[in-house]
């Protein structure tokens, strides 16, 4: 059904279920300008990812992506140890950019890398809904709102396919295991989190897709990507340490 009609179902049974769950009021009494917010954050992020998951290998598309968290956790630290952390990131994100005859598809990388910017607004905007918001129910106006965005998306690439049972029955796995419960887990971590340190905890997703990438769909990396990933993997961990030094001074 093509990248927009696997995000609208995604987004939209995951609406549903957020919605089943947490009953809110459709005009929350605060912070509803980020609610609006997140859900556009959302529907933009997951459309943008999607088409860069495309165009090329699922663990370089979610490295590229991380150059957004990686952006959240330097901008709130104040050490200057963290600079060589970016330094050593962008060295993988360089290795990771499209050069003549690396088979990178230019435009893949680039939705990957705008959908990377989303995500650091999502960790930014999602910590917002969290404060004045009890539960997940700021979280399912926002899911709502970004099936809204998909909508017209999923209508143009989906077609027939929105009506096939097999393909709604997978869907809706799909929304449970990776929109529902993954984002109700991560509006929780940033009640109790840092966004700084947040970002940097998820850089764990480079590599978990690169192996789930090579594993489940057969998609090699070449050494130079291998690389690349191992760079974006140690700036992460070398700036949760420092974060986590500088926690235990503090």
């Amino acid at each position: 059904m093509g990248p927009g009609g696997a995000v609208f179902l995604r987004i939209l049974f995951a609406a549903i279920v957020l919605m089943a769950i947490w009953r809110p009021a459709l005009r929350p009494a605060a912070g509803g300008r980020d609610v609006a917010a997140l859900g556009v954050l959302l529907g933009v992020m997951n459309l943008t990812f999607y088409e860069a998951l495309d165009r090329i290998p699922l663990g370089i598309a979610v490295t590229l992506e991380f150059v957004g968290p990686l952006t959240v956790a330097v901008l709130g630290s104040r050490r200057r140890l963290d600079l060589a952390w970016v330094a050593l990131a962008a060295m993988g994100l360089i290795l990771l950019s499209p050069v003549p005859g690396s088979g990178l598809d230019a435009l893949g990388c680039a939705f990957a890398l705008f959908a990377g910017g989303c995500w650091g607004l999502y960790i930014v905007v999602t910590a917002r809904v969290g404060r004045p918001l009890p539960g997940g129910g700021g979280l399912a106006l926002a899911m709502a709102i970004a099936a809204l965005v998909a909508l017209p998306f999923g209508l143009v690439d989906g077609g027939e396919g929105l009506l096939d049972a097999e393909l709604l029955a997978i869907a809706f796995g799909v929304a449970v295991l990776s929109s529902a419960i993954p984002y109700s887990f991560e509006l929780e971590a940033l009640r109790r989190l840092p966004q700084s340190t947040f970002g940097v905890l998820m850089s764990l997703e480079p590599a978990v897709a690169a192996t789930a990438g090579f594993v489940v769909l057969s998609q090699g990396l070449a050494a130079r990507e291998i690389v690349a990933v191992g760079l974006v993997l140690a700036a992460s961990a070398g700036a949760l340490g420092a974060a986590s030094r500088g926690a235990l001074q503090a």
